[in-house]
């Protein structure tokens, strides 16, 4: 079994996954850090927890250029020490991200190298723009949804472009205690 490539969003009951303005110094955006408060509950032995370790279980890390950004890179380390691939349309000569982080310019290409580098674990996407892109190109298998009982009212999706009506199906189910899990398999 090939290693399930799939987002890990936090996201409102609108489907804002950050709110409105969204910018370095404000990252998660204008009331975004409310769709985080489920982690308080990250060390755990509830459902929360159970989100967090399988999350830091993945084996590697798609992240949107943007993303990546705004998280100052995470200096070069999500978690583990695992991969970080940041697909981009260009690359800066002399641009060479911290640690295990790579950029790539084709998103197949990125995709198959987070793929080998997760193994048999899953590889974890951040970001809307990496999301649609690996959607676009028939790489996305599930989306990992932590939905939080809260109306943002503006700022960034991870869905709704034309290119992401695909059909999914719900495959998993858990109520946390601020935010309720559900993964949905990506319907070929």
């Amino acid at each position: 079994m090939t290693a399930p490539i799939r987002p890990y969003a936090s996201m409102s009951l609108d489907g804002y996954v950050a709110g409105p303005d969204d910018r370095p110094g404000q990252e998660l955006a204008v009331g975004g850090g409310r769709l985080f408060d489920w982690l308080d509950d990250r060390t755990s032995p509830g459902v929360d927890g159970q989100m967090y370790g399988e999350a830091l279980a993945t084996g590697a890390v798609i992240s949107g250029r943007r993303t990546f950004e705004l998280a100052g890179r995470w200096n070069g380390d999500h978690h583990d020490g695992v991969p970080v691939l940041v697909p981009t349309h260009a690359v800066d000569d002399g641009d060479v991200p911290p640690g295990a982080a790579g950029f790539c310019t084709d998103v197949a290409d990125c995709a198959a190298r987070a793929r080998a580098a997760a193994g048999d674990r899953a590889v974890m996407v951040h970001g809307a723009g990496a999301a649609h892109a690996l959607l676009r190109a028939g790489e996305l298998d599930e989306t990992e949804i932590h939905l939080v009982p809260v109306l943002l009212g503006g700022g960034r999706r991870l869905s709704g472009a034309p290119t992401d009506r695909v059909e999914r199906e719900l495959v998993r189910r858990l109520d946390g205690r601020g935010a309720i899990h559900l993964r949905y398999r990506v319907r070929r």
